[in-house]
Parts: C-alpha cells; structure tokens; sequence
C-alpha cells in the first residue's frame, strides 16, 4: 500500500482564515498581472468575489495588501504593498520548512524510503 502526505497550512487571526494558498496565489497574480480583475479572471473567480477577499484578509491582517490605482489611459489597477510582500516571503519560506519537516516525520514514522 503506497500512502501519500496531504496537508493544507494557513495562518489564522481570532480563530478565522488569514493568509493561505489561495490569497498568496491571488496576490501572486497580481503581482505578475498588475489587475486583481485579471488575477481573479484568471482563477474563475468573480471581481467581487477577489476584492471582497481582499478587503476581509486587509481587516483581519491590519494592513494593505494592494494599493489600488484609479483610471489613467489604461485603466486602473493593483499593485502589491510592502507588507503584502513581506508577508508572502515569509509564508512561503514557511510553507517550504513546513513542507521538509512533515515529510521527514512522514518517512520517520512511515517507514518510508527516498
């Protein structure tokens, strides 16, 4: 019988959902698309629906994580703050260790070879 690890992490503030894959991946595409319209048309997931997500992590977290900019020739758009960065780096740093330690303990207790 061949088992495989499966997990999921994220970060929790009075007792609700703060910062996990799903928002990093969002921010992410922000990032690279500089549109949360974009990032979250690229999910399948309504404008609404990202920017509500945003706005709930932002009041959970205290703090920004996109400064938005209004109109000009194309448009408006996103764009990642500091802390949003700072943030992403350390969840995924975190996410990476976390990732190394549960599967030396998996291997550990599983019995389970390279």
């Amino acid at each position: 019988m061949i088992l495989k690890l499966r997990y999921k992490i994220w970060l929790e503030k009075n007792g609700e959902k703060a910062f996990g894959d799903g928002p990093l991946d969002i921010l992410h595409r922000v990032e690279k698309t500089g549109s949360l319209r974009q990032a979250a048309e690229e999910i399948n997931m309504s404008y609404s629906q990202a920017w509500n997500l945003i706005k709930d992590l932002e009041k959970r977290l205290g703090f920004n994580l996109l400064k938005r900019k209004v109109g000009g020739e194309r448009g408006g758009g996103s764009e990642i703050t500091e802390e949003a960065r700072e943030l992403m780096t350390q969840f995924k740093l975190f996410r990476e260790e976390a990732d190394q330690s549960l599967n030396s303990l998996y291997k550990k207790i599983f019995k389970e070879k390279d």
